[in-house]
């Protein structure tokens, strides 16, 4: 499968996750691994639902790109 890279794509999913009505959300971190080619996402929330709606969130953002994401956040 190709990857469709959009240089923009990380700040596009970071900006998704500052717009969150979770504040915990805006605090996380969204990088892009050049080597892996993936999206990681980072960060710590307090529950395992803030985490699925971070994923969510940066999925929505980075499914046109075709990256795969890594959901790295930690849960506090």
């Amino acid at each position: 499968m190709t990857t469709v890279w959009e240089p923009n794509i990380a700040l596009r999913a970071q900006m998704a996750l500052a717009n969150s009505p979770i504040y915990e959300l805006r605090d996380l971190h969204v990088e892009h691994d050049p080597d892996r080619d993936v999206l990681v996402l980072s960060g710590s929330v307090s529950c395992f639902y803030h985490k699925q709606v971070a994923q969510e969130i940066v999925r929505a953002v980075c499914r046109d790109a075709e990256l795969e994401l890594v959901n790295a956040i930690r849960v506090c």
